[in-house]
């Protein structure tokens, strides 16, 4: 047994595991801290992964090496890809995942992690010498020591759980919250707040009338979240199923909604408007008759279910009355109801992009502490806390990410420069570059990176540099094979596209709406042979292909545009202004300049709150 490690991570929630999986990787001895190491990566709410923007993030972690990807392919019990009707700019993967094997692989991977430690304990202070972390001490009396420690403490810190009247102390159902670390670091100077969240009933399956519901399938083809090479999705597929609330489901939850600690004043913390509870949509959206549920499975052979869209901290009579409404679950049995958890968590202005805190160095913050909400946000967080806390101990240059390199550089950038009002979500509105940041590019955006730091395996690069390649190669046929009208005018005319009248480039036809680089295929002989020749993830490679040639004049527009802001990145201005002293720049200026005191004049032009002529001022104040 060990009481000295480089790095301790406290939780092994989807932040911890990132975090504590990324620091020892890189060859950190780590000890990540748990309450129960039977819950590592408990998927607390919904039994998915991914989603909008947020498989995005999920694939960026992949590509840096991260855990998530890996872990949901192989527990996966349905996949879609999302929003397919649109641009590639908002294709986003999502997994019905089984709860149970998700934490089983989880702890499987971690487990045969060299250089990474697990120890079941609470950890209720943490041990400071010259404002600097050296370890922690837990409930148990044990005392470790690190030279860098990443906290990742969900919703357990002062955690309190709502089911109508009843209150319970708790992190989540049936698990004690955490006490002592919050007091410890509002002592120090940090700022904390309370925020509130929410969880759905579950359900029995058997007890539900499927006759009621429309089916929702997964998707049967080649994705996956993962870049390295495997089968996906070796469980049993299940279907999703659909249905809605009802005007007198609305009835019966108006009827409680004086008991609802939504609206009786019992919780009064910041909750999410983009996950609102099932109380709140029947108030804000008085005028709406329905509301859409989805029936998710828990696991591959579990009759439990999730009911997605029915958050609720209402009383548990009222939920059950309320559902009973709907024709489908007339004869519903329930598991557990919903209810709303309140917890702390800590202003994330006072981190900088490594996520390590201002106040005290060598101490990271990563996920709901931060004022996020979601799995992908927290292990996104999580993976580039892990690997900072890693080169914090043995030298480096600091990791981040640009917010035209990664989502994950989105987030944190929103979160140390604007801080939070509300739990923060990923959407792909929040990003500028949204064709740059395309999940089908994360290892070409992100692993050479990685790799280089130390983060990315080998074999990462390798099948990186196989990738390109063949994508290389198919491009180049694409780009300089012709065809003539008796060639390709068939399959125009199949598919609704105008003749041509002499020979043509395949690119040029490439670019047309419902011309793909499978149906060329028929037509060119060559471009055929090339794809077939690809020994491995062709699809993958073809899909990429083809979504770089029809969207390349916008990826280049996206590209140019990035460039020019990075030269507003390269501008340091971090302690070189006393902004109370700047007179020319706005009162509000001044003080949220003074607050977050940013690194950059381009972090400082997105405060907000911070105008052009602020922003200019300061650039001609540095000569500029």
């Amino acid at each position: 047994m060990k009481f000295n490690y480089d790095v301790i991570v406290i939780g092994a929630g989807h932040a911890g595991c990132e975090a504590a999986h990324a620091a020892a990787s890189m060859g950190s001895e780590t000890l990540l801290i748990t309450m129960d190491m039977n819950k590592i990566a408990q998927m607390s709410c919904n039994p998915a992964v991914g989603g909008i923007a947020k498989g995005q993030i999920v694939r960026e972690i992949d590509a840096l090496g991260g855990g998530m990807a890996y872990v949901t392919d192989h527990t996966s019990i349905q996949f879609r890809m999302l929003n397919l009707s649109k641009g590639p700019a908002m294709w986003s993967p999502r997994s019905q995942c089984d709860r149970a094997k998700f934490i089983t692989t989880w702890r499987g991977v971690l487990e045969n992690t060299e250089h990474l430690y697990m120890w079941q304990d609470t950890v209720n202070e943490l041990i400071i010498e010259n404002n600097a972390v050296c370890g922690v001490k837990t409930m148990m009396g044990a005392e470790f020591k690190a030279k860098s420690v990443v906290l990742t403490n969900g919703t357990f810190l002062n955690g309190l759980l709502h089911i109508g009247k009843a209150q319970l102390r708790g992190g989540r159902i049936s698990e004690p919250a955490s006490y002592g670390l919050t007091e410890q670091l509002k002592s120090m100077g940090f700022k904390a707040d309370r925020m509130k969240t929410g969880t759905p009933v579950r359900i029995d399956i058997r007890s539900v009338d499927l006759k009621g519901c429309t089916v929702q399938d997964g998707d049967t083809d080649f994705h996956k979240f993962s870049y390295l090479d495997y089968e996906p999705r070796n469980l049993r597929q299940l279907p999703c199923y659909i249905l809605s609330t009802n005007s007198k489901v609305h009835e019966v939850l108006r009827s409680g909604l004086k008991d609802s600690p939504l609206y009786n004043g019992q919780i009064k913390s910041i909750g999410p408007r983009y996950c609102p509870s099932i109380e709140t949509k029947i108030v804000t959206f008085s005028d709406k008759e329905s509301h859409p549920l989805f029936l998710e499975p828990e696991g591959e052979n579990t009759t439990e279910y999730y009911l997605n869209g029915f958050s609720s901290s209402l009383p548990m009579d009222i939920q059950l009355q309320a559902l009973q409404q709907i024709k489908a679950f007339k004869n519903i049995h329930i598991f557990r109801p919903g209810y709303a958890i309140e917890y702390d968590f800590f202003d994330p202005t006072q981190l900088t992009a490594t996520l390590e805190t201002k106040l005290i160095k060598n101490l990271f913050f990563a996920g709901q502490i931060n004022g996020t909400t979601g799995y992908e946000e927290a292990g996104g967080q999580g993976i580039i806390a892990g690997i900072n806390a890693h080169i914090n101990c043995h030298g480096g240059e600091a990791f981040t990410l640009a917010r035209d390199e990664a989502y994950i550089g989105v987030l944190i950038d929103d979160l140390i420069t604007k801080g939070v009002d509300e739990p923060y979500r990923m959407f792909t509105s929040r990003a500028e570059y949204r064709i740059l940041l395309r999940q089908d590019n994360a290892d070409e955006r992100l692993t050479e990176k990685a790799y280089n730091a130390g983060c990315a395996s080998k074999e990462r690069m390798d099948l990186l540099k196989s990738k390109l390649e063949e994508k290389n190669r198919l491009k180049g046929v694409i780009e300089y094979d012709s065809v003539t009208p008796a060639e390709a005018n068939g399959y125009l005319e199949n598919i609704g596209s105008t003749h041509i009248k002499g020979r043509t480039h395949l690119l040029e036809l490439l670019l047309r709406p419902n011309v793909n680089i499978e149906g060329l295929c028929s037509i060119a002989p060559r471009l055929k042979a090339t794809v077939e020749s690809i020994k491995n993830r062709k699809e993958e490679i073809t899909e990429s292909v083809e979504i770089e040639l029809k969207y390349a004049g916008y990826i280049t527009r996206e590209n140019l545009i990035a460039e020019k802001l990075h030269r507003l990145e390269n501008i340091k201005i971090k302690g070189k202004f006393d902004y109370s002293t700047i007179n020319a720049i706005s009162t509000e200026a001044r003080q949220k300049l003074t607050k977050a005191d940013p690194e950059t004049i381009a972090q400082a032009a997105r405060i907000p709150g911070i105008s052009p002529s602020d922003i200019n001022i300061l650039l001609v104040m540095m000569g500029r």
